[in-house]
């Protein structure tokens, strides 16, 4: 049986990657849709910035992003205008800085399915009157639907692997901001091996199953691997 404190970083950590999943997954479609149809000169600027969380690392996020919602910083600023107080330590901190935190890998995998889309539907359709919007609900989305079954996973497994970020800016607050990397980071404080055998087995089991599901959902992906 699980202890109150493993079931309880395993439900969060749940409950902040799915809620990141989601917003990712809103967030990441437009970016996606536009870097892939953009002939913008700045598109390769755009795309290295998206990426940027992917080679930076994660403390130099975090510490950004800290700054930025701290007290002093324009975000927290504005929260404190607004009557929300400061973000960091809180779920919704935590919230906030894994959309950054994992942007990558929800944009890419759908940019690339929009890329791949072959033109002449998109063509078709418009000579047939479909507007722009007819065209991306009933054309591209269910074409780059891999891309988004790619994108979320690759989402949801990179939320709950994190650890850096979430430390410093969600700390280690029981119930609220504790997640399952950084219970783990405590039983190895604290030389609970057991505790940390636990938790490391259930990552574990839970890496495993999003790679099958990736590379069942993208066999392209395998084939590359």
């Amino acid at each position: 049986m699980f202890s109150d404190a493993n079931l309880s970083a395993i439900l969060l950590t749940t409950k902040l990657a799915s809620i990141v999943t989601i917003l990712l997954l809103l967030i990441s479609t437009p970016i996606a849709w536009w870097l892939a149809r953009t002939r913008c000169r700045a598109k390769v600027a755009i795309e290295a910035l998206v990426a940027m969380p992917i080679v930076l690392p994660p403390s130099v996020i975090g510490f950004y992003l800290l700054v930025a919602m701290g007290p002093e910083g324009p975000v927290g600023q504005l929260t404190q205008a607004l009557g929300l107080g400061t973000l960091p330590f809180t779920f919704s901190g935590l919230v906030i800085a894994s959309i950054f935190y994992s942007l990558p890998f929800v944009v890419q995998p759908i940019q690339l399915a929009f890329e791949n889309i072959n033109e002449h539907y998109l063509e078709a359709a418009a000579t047939l009157g479909a507007s722009p919007l007819d065209r991306f609900l009933t054309i591209a989305l269910p074409l780059a639907l891999p891309g988004f079954l790619t994108g979320g996973i690759l989402g949801f497994a990179h939320t709950v692997g994190e650890f850096g970020v979430v430390l410093m800016i969600g700390g280690n607050i029981p119930d609220v901001t504790r997640v399952v990397s950084v219970q783990i980071y405590d039983y190895v404080e604290a030389l609970e091996y057991d505790q940390a055998w636990e938790l490391s087995a259930i990552m574990i089991a839970f890496s495993f199953i999003t790679l099958l599901l990736l590379y069942l959902f993208n066999p392209n992906k395998r084939k590359t691997a």
